[in-house]
Parts: C-alpha cells; sequence; structure tokens
C-alpha cells in the first residue's frame, strides 16, 4: 500500500544536504503505484516534485507540495548478435548501471563512470561525461504520463536531446515520471579516449591496448582527483553547463585570452570549458559564508555545512556575473533549480 508522509525533511534527499521540507511525500518502488497514486484527484492537482537520486538540483525553499522519490529498481539485458540491450528500473544508481554493464564487457557507458545520479534522471538532464553523453547510446525510455495514467515509450527521437537538455526539462516539462530507460550497447568497443586527460592518464599507466574496464577506471579517477564525494561534503556536481558559443563570438575572446580551454562542437560552434573561465575569475577553492567552490574543481559549488539553498544559488549568481564581465559569456545553471 503506498504511503503519504507528512512534513519530511529533504536533507538526505538532495546531495547538497540542504535542509528544507516537503509538505507531503511519497517513494514508488513499483511503476503500479503511480498508478494508485494518480488515481487520487488530490495529487493530480498539487504541486508535484521528482526525486531521483536528487544529484542535479537546489532546494531554495520548503516544497509545499507533493515529493515523489522514484525508487523503482531491476537491470535486465538482451544480446542480439554484437548488440546489448539493457533496460533498468529508474531507481537504480546510474554507477551501479555502469559498473554493470563494465562488468561483462558491454561497450558504451564506460566515458560516464560515477556520475551522480538515478537512472531515471539521465535522460531528463541527457548526461554525459568526457566525450560521451547518453544520447549515444540511449534506446528509448518509459514514462508514465500524471495528467491520464497512461505509460508511454519514447524514441530517442521524441527525447529531442541537446547538450544537458531534453524534451523532459522543455516542453514536456513536469507531465511525465520516467519509470525506465533501455540503452543499445555492444560487445565491440569503439573506445573514446580524446577528451580529457584520459589519455594522459593510460599513457602514465603504461596501458597502451585499453579496455572498457581500464577507461571506466582511469575516468573514475580523475573524476574522484577533481570532485568532490557528496557523501561527505555537500554537492551537485558540475554546477554550470561549458557554454557552447559560435566561432564568430570565440575569436574575439580567444585574441584577448590565447590560453581559453575550448573544444569543437559541431560546425561553426565552441565549446569553452567553464571550469577555466570560472578558475580564471578568481573563484577556485574560494569560500564564502556556508557554501563555495571545490578546491580542485572550481566548476562545482559546495555546502560547507549548514548552507542554504538561496545562499548557494546568490554565490552563484555572483560567479555568473564575474565570468560575464571578464569574458563575455553568460553562464547557464546545469542544476534544476527548486523554490
Amino acid at each position: 500500500m503506498l504511503q503519504i508522509q507528512e512534513n519530511v525533511s529533504l536533507k538526505n534527499f538532495n546531495t547538497f544536504g540542504v535542509d528544507v521540507n516537503a509538505s507531503f511525500f511519497a517513494e514508488i518502488n513499483h511503476e503500479n503505484e503511480l498508478v494508485e497514486l494518480f488515481m487520487d484527484p488530490q495529487w493530480q492537482q498539487t504541486e508535484r516534485l521528482i526525486l531521483g537520486g536528487g544529484s542535479n538540483l537546489l532546494l531554495v525553499n520548503n516544497f509545499e507540495g507533493l515529493v515523489i522519490r522514484v525508487n523503482i529498481r531491476g537491470i535486465e539485458h538482451r544480446i542480439n548478435k554484437n548488440e546489448v540491450f539493457i533496460e533498468a528500473g529508474a531507481g537504480e544508481v546510474w554507477n551501479d548501471l555502469v559498473n554493470f554493464c563494465v562488468a561483462r564487457n558491454y561497450a558504451g557507458l564506460e566515458n560516464m563512470s560515477l556520475i551522480p545520479g538515478s537512472v531515471g534522471a539521465a535522460p531528463i538532464q541527457n548526461i554525459g561525461a568526457y566525450g560521451v553523453e547518453l544520447k549515444d547510446v540511449f534506446y528509448s525510455c518509459k514514462a508514465f504520463e500524471i495528467a491520464t495514467g497512461q505509460f508511454k515509450t519514447f524514441t530517442k527521437e521524441e527525447c529531442k536531446f541537446g547538450y544537458r537538455e531534453s524534451v523532459f526539462k522543455d516542453e514536456l516539462k513536469g507531465q511525465y515520471i520516467i519509470v525506465s530507460v533501455k540503452l543499445q550497447l555492444s560487445l565491440t568497443p569503439s573506445l573514446n579516449l580524446s577528451y580529457g586527460a584520459i589519455g594522459q592518464e593510460l599513457a602514465d599507466r603504461h596501458i597502451t591496448q585499453p579496455t572498457i574496464k581500464d577507461v571506466s577506471q582511469v575516468v573514475s579517477h580523475i573524476r574522484v582527483a577533481k570532485l568532490p564525494d557528496p557523501s561527505t561534503i555537500g554537492n551537485a556536481g558540475s554546477f554550470f553547463k561549458n557554454p557552447v558559443i559560435t566561432a564568430g563570438e570565440f575569436k574575439p575572446i580567444e585574441a584577448k585570452f590565447p590560453d581559453i580551454v575550448h573544444y569543437h562542437a559541431g560546425e561553426g560552434y565552441v565549446k569553452l570549458a567553464a571550469g577555466w573561465l570560472i578558475e580564471q575569475c578568481g573563484w577556485k577553492g574560494k569560500v564564502v559564508g556556508h557554501t563555495g567552490t571545490w578546491k580542485n574543481q572550481a566548476l562545482v559549488l559546495v555546502n560547507h555545512g549548514g548552507a542554504t539553498g538561496e545562499e548557494v544559488y546568490n554565490f552563484s549568481s555572483q560567479i555568473i556575473d564575474s565570468v560575464y564581465s571578464k569574458f563575455g559569456v553568460t553562464l547557464q545553471r546545469e542544476v534544476n533549480i527548486i523554490g
């Protein structure tokens, strides 16, 4: 029987560790419980917040509505010649799914090792790291439509993936709850070693013919060295998107800052490293009140203990203003701001 709790602290349900309350709270362990929940007209009309791992959001205020924590588990896999189809429940921990696939030599997720959060959040954000995005391996997802109580399967095309974007963050925001995700992986690895420090770290380890396990281990090593563990210090990983600008916009910036870190982002576009921009403005490792940037990665904002969501948000606004003043580039927040 589905339980609805009242006045529940969300401190342990968001990786920033911000202590705000939800007026109502429900944990979903099976997709049928969503049908049960929304058969009640009260919950159709109440403001809702869908939580998975709570790793890509900043809670600014108490939530005066219903928080739904999706905890649907299970991983199934089917092999068809060289292809591997993996279907995972939305409540599975993303890195557990990566480890499941790497251990079986199912290639495609190794560059996305140690990304925090749940499987269900992955398509919403089109998560990615080190030159690989979810859309590269995505096949479909199953979602519950709140208004009708029906389930729908979304193809890759219907998800309208962009850089840290999808249809679920845009035109269908708040209308669907993802219950499972299906990925298409391969038994024949096509390794992506070109992005970031992967190649250098492999060379340092004297690995000349890397396996997907090698790549996963190297990516994990790099992330641990750069990023704080949410279990020891509150954070949501990368707080800002890497800005993508036109080649024309980039030219005068490069002329002024020849050392600017950048990557090709398709015909006529350049991706800038947000962390580098922030660091150049003097924010790396800076502490303001209870919040600040991480000492090893300026792209990550942290809760040093007792920070409110408003405090973190205001700090991020100062960084945005500072980067714009120096480079003329407007940073966009990658995390979802709630409240």
